[in-house]
């Protein structure tokens, strides 16, 4: 390919199979077991019921947040799940998917988007139980909800984002998804999810650093869907730096994923 469109117009070309692996991909991660795909869901309600005793009741006397911690909590938490869930797949799509890799006619580069859409079926069902939740507590979503697709769409590309470079890089250097799994086990604490700036009294460089975070920019906009009645607009800032960053990470990913792809079948 002479220019940097090839990925984009591969994968509409290729949407039909992609969704069909995607499918069968989320289907035969439980297969094995009794519940079967109920397993995707059940844990992370658990960490949620987990999150909530601990930092809603045990930490926490009311909530300063407009609506019930429970629900200020879950606003953040569905996202983190979606990033965890699709980054940790889409590392180890080459490493799971090898027998493909080792196909001279299949193509490779639909695979990270294939375990992103993966995660996405587990996402979708979590965000109507979420809708679902705070219209049974007392708080009816209003059209402001609606922008939860924009925000899913922004979360759904950093993740395809970040694949393309840690699903390239991980075949050269395994120890790769074991950083990763230690760096999202820091990063959900970082990242304000179970905390509040306004909480912990942040302020000054130490904030500017923290909103750095890509993630800032999801999580917030899901609160700002669900609780704060905040546009997508009214953060112009923000929405440029995350896009601005997003982008230059997909154009690296994808430059080093087609500049190694032919060395995979190789090595793996």
């Amino acid at each position: 390919m002479k220019n940097e469109t090839w990925l984009p117009g591969e994968i509409y070309k290729n949407r039909k199979l992609v969704f069909s692996l995607a499918k069968n991909d989320f289907k035969t991660k439980y297969a094995g077991s009794y519940f079967g795909t109920i397993w995707a869901f059940i844990q992370p309600i658990v960490t949620i019921c987990v999150y909530w005793f601990v930092f809603g009741l045990a930490l926490r006397n009311g909530s300063d947040k407009g609506v019930p911690f429970v629900l200020w909590l879950i606003a953040g938490l569905i996202p983190w799940f979606f990033f965890q869930e699709g980054l940790i797949g889409g590392t180890n799509a080459l490493l799971e998917y090898n027998y493909l890799v080792k196909k001279v006619v299949f193509n490779i580069r639909i695979l990270p988007v294939v375990k992103v859409f993966s995660a996405v079926f587990v996402h979708a069902f979590f965000i109507i139980i979420v809708l679902l939740i705070y219209t049974f507590m007392g708080y009816p979503p209003s059209l402001y909800a609606i922008q939860l697709l924009y925000y899913s769409f922004c979360i759904f590309m950093l993740i395809l984002a970040m694949t393309y470079l840690t699903s390239a890089a991980v075949v050269f250097f395994r120890d790769l998804s074991q950083i990763i799994n230690i760096g999202l086990q820091v990063g959900v604490w970082v990242t304000p999810i179970m905390w509040d700036f306004n909480d912990l009294g942040l302020s000054g460089i130490l904030t500017k650093i923290l909103k750095l975070n890509p993630l800032f920019y999801i999580v917030q906009g899901y609160r700002d869907s669900l609780i704060n009645k905040v546009a997508i607009w009214q953060h112009p800032v923000f929405t440029l730096y995350f896009w601005g960053f997003t982008l230059i990470v997909f154009f690296l990913g994808t430059r080093l994923f087609k500049k190694l792809q032919v060395h995979f079948a190789d090595v793996l």
